[in-house]
């Protein structure tokens, strides 16, 4: 089969299963990302040379406990154990995040010891999963708009990056990790992902709907923050690649590689737009 057509056909099944789930229910929802999480596990694990059954065995205990906090109608846990297991899981997942951008920007080989590796599994894939799953809920319960509107904002900031690099990019963004990026490719992406949020804002989103409202400043900065920080979990990813000697994470997706090579962005920006929400209902 072409190369291209292989791709075209395993990225629109991804697309149309992702949607799907997203839009049917939360529980779908939630499984879909459960196997998702898994799966990036599994890739992780091979990339850092960690035991993937003790991996895999804290990603269900904390995905499942989370999945439980989210809940409130049938939550077991009190709400001030919720919030504490919540804002406690953000720490460490921005402490991480910090810790993998200072690994990305390390000239040398660094030796990762069995803690370090524990921390990224921990802090870099099971908790962003888990964050990917609390943000679309609002006030008013599940908004599945939410989600599906980040995911767009990475997809338009991925294809527009590599088109506008593609087409006059000159200048290297991180030569050493991804040779391909462009700084003309980086800008590329911001500004039509900026612009996709100015539509998704004002013709996506009831203005009855709360959370985000109907605000094009907010999901301007959501698009800078998707644009910026995407960026860096792509290069982050690919010197963990790198270190490993791998081309892709996996084999999952025909002509995509891994569930890592297509979520790497997502996974590093989640944490962060949910740190956004708690300041926006802080301020509000």
């Amino acid at each position: 089969m072409n190369e291209t057509l292989k791709r075209s056909i395993s990225g629109a099944i991804y697309i149309i299963l992702l949607l799907a789930s997203i839009l049917f229910s939360t529980e779908s929802f939630f499984i879909l990302f459960g196997i998702f999480l898994l799966l990036a596990v599994v890739e992780f694990c091979y990339l850092i040379q960690l035991n993937k059954f003790v991996s895999l065995l804290i990603a269900i205990v904390i995905y499942l406990f989370f999945y439980e906090t989210n809940l409130k109608k049938y939550n077991l846990f009190s709400n001030e154990v919720a919030y504490f297991a919540t804002i406690s899981a953000l720490i460490v997942t921005l402490l991480v995040s910090i810790k993998g951008i200072l690994f990305l920007f390390d000239h040398k080989e660094v030796k990762t010891n069995t803690v370090s590796k524990y921390s990224y599994l921990i802090g870099y894939i099971i908790l962003p999963f888990v964050f990917i799953t609390k943000i679309p809920f609002g006030e008013k319960g599940y908004n599945p708009k939410i989600i599906i509107s980040i995911f767009i904002l990475i997809w338009t900031n991925d294809t527009f990056a590599f088109i506008v690099g593609k087409s006059i990019g000159k200048r290297k963004l991180f030569e050493r990790v991804s040779p391909k990026k462009t700084i003309e490719g980086f800008i590329g992406g911001i500004v039509f992902s900026v612009l996709a949020s100015y539509i998704i804002s004002r013709y996506y989103f009831d203005p009855k709907e709360s959370y985000f409202k109907k605000s094009v400043v907010i999901w301007m900065t959501i698009a800078l923050i998707v644009s910026v920080f995407g960026t860096i979990g792509d290069l982050i990813e690919s010197k963990f690649k790198r270190a490993a000697g791998v081309k892709d994470s996996g084999a999952i997706m025909p002509g995509h590689g891994g569930i890592l090579d297509r979520l790497d962005s997502v996974i590093f920006v989640a944490p962060i737009i949910f740190l956004f929400y708690q300041i926006l209902n802080y301020v509000s």
